[in-house]
């Protein structure tokens, strides 16, 4: 596992901004300072601070078996 700040796509980017931002509904406080009273703006507004990272689990991606045709192999 590594502790990641840097995102490496926008769909993480966002993953991360909606899990900070139910993290902020539920009661947290926020990092930063913001002018908007929205928990997405405000996880949004984290982010571009640099006060949220993230863990990246090291998990190889698995690609299912295929036969001679090139059809993959449902077990």
């Amino acid at each position: 596992m590594r502790i990641e700040t840097e995102f490496d796509s926008n769909y993480r980017k966002v993953l991360v901004a909606a899990r900070r931002a139910r993290q902020l509904q539920s009661g947290m406080h926020a990092l930063v300072n913001s002018d908007s009273t929205k928990f997405c703006r405000i996880a949004q507004d984290e982010i571009e601070a640099g006060k949220i990272s993230y863990i990246k689990r090291d998990i190889p991606v698995m690609k299912p078996p295929v036969d001679e045709s090139g059809l993959p192999i449902i077990v």
